[in-house]
């Protein structure tokens, strides 16, 4: 073979030949971390303007492949108006664009305010409103989480900037739900909002639980607990359930991965079956 018939054999052979591209050094290393990509769940979450702990707290317990994503209503003049329009509407559309697996109701003085039968109402109308995504109140998630776990004497601890009238709207609120509610509780001293530290939440849930209980459900989603849960069942040897923690639990049980959560609350293990 001469050198011109050479070249022409060795061209058309590149040509045939299938193009196969070398990895450069940063793919060979693949040095990508954890983004937090929501890769098992969106999470949306609906909470008041004023309130940072939602958020910081389903971020804190989600394992990863879950993400969250807030949006805001403004301060309600009283707990009934968080759930009215046009805000809480306008706040559920903008998290449907967003596509989460669920939308999440981060506010339980709504639920006290309103009543259970009420409360059902406003449930109903946003769940139409969100397009097929499911929509999660705080109250609903956590009376399926203390029936998962077969509770019947329930503590209530609520935050130190309920009034004695919300106090008592959640005392009469988890009785008719079928619940004997034998200690109901604001923690002391009164106070406007601010952050509470888990210490705090510790020792007085701890000085304000009868051995009697089965379990306790710390209130409102503003008072950050979920810090303090694990501590607490270890003392008090029962279960304890908060605000946040249900809301993750709930939607965590709706796509099979309640098991994935192991520091914050035996909730996580009980029987996931829908």
């Amino acid at each position: 073979m001469d050198r011109r018939d050479f070249l022409a054999s060795a061209a058309l052979g590149s040509i045939s030949a299938p193009f196969v591209r070398r990895p450069t050094p940063l793919e060979q290393d693949a040095p990508w971390q954890y983004d937090g990509r929501g890769t098992i769940a969106r999470l949306g979450v609906v909470t008041p303007d004023f309130d940072p702990v939602p958020e910081s707290e389903l971020w804190a317990m989600a394992p990863r492949g879950v993400s969250v994503h807030g949006t805001r209503v403004p301060r309600p003049a009283r707990p009934s108006d968080f759930v009215g329009s046009p805000n809480i509407d306008n706040a559920v559309d903008r998290l449907v664009a967003l596509a989460p697996r669920v939308i999440l109701l981060a506010y339980t003085g709504s639920s006290y305010a309103l009543g259970a039968e009420a409360d059902q109402g406003v449930h109903a109308r946003l769940q139409e409103r969100a397009q097929g995504i499911p929509v999660i109140f705080t109250c609903g998630a956590a009376t399926a989480a203390l029936r998962q776990i077969s509770v019947r004497r329930l503590v209530l601890v609520h935050p130190p900037w309920f009034s004695e009238e919300s106090n008592e709207r959640g005392r009469t609120y988890w009785r008719a739900a079928g619940f004997e509610v034998v200690q109901c509780v604001r923690l002391q001293p009164f106070r406007s909002f601010s952050e509470v530290a888990a210490r705090e939440v510790f020792e007085f849930v701890i000085s304000q639980t009868p051995r009697g209980a089965d379990a306790v459900f710390i209130g409102g989603n503003g008072m950050r607990a979920v810090g303090a849960i694990q501590a607490l069942e270890a003392r008090l040897g029962r279960p304890v359930l908060t605000a946040n923690q249900v809301l993750l639990w709930e939607s965590l049980r709706r796509v099979g991965k309640t098991a994935s959560v192991t520091q914050y609350g035996r909730i996580f293990a009980a029987n996931a079956a829908r």
